[in-house]
């Protein structure tokens, strides 16, 4: 498995979770909850944006990657 398709990988997960904690934000009435869901959504998105990143740095190092996009 090559870098590439493990950050493609990684990416696909954090975005997963990050829907996920936003939509238990949406789903619980508990306030503290709510906040708890909403702070850890944004966390995640920020990881998200750093995979993103270094993805983009992957593509930009190694050419041969973009022949397969």
């Amino acid at each position: 498995m090559t870098v590439q398709t493990q950050l493609q990988q990684a990416i696909s997960s954090a975005k997963s979770v990050e829907a996920s904690l936003e939509q238990f934000a949406l789903e619980t009435q508990n306030q503290q909850a709510k906040q708890l869901f909403q702070q850890l959504a944004q966390q995640q998105k920020n990881i998200v944006t750093q995979l993103e990143g270094r993805y983009q740095q992957v593509l930009d190092e190694e050419p041969q990657f973009k022949q397969q996009n």
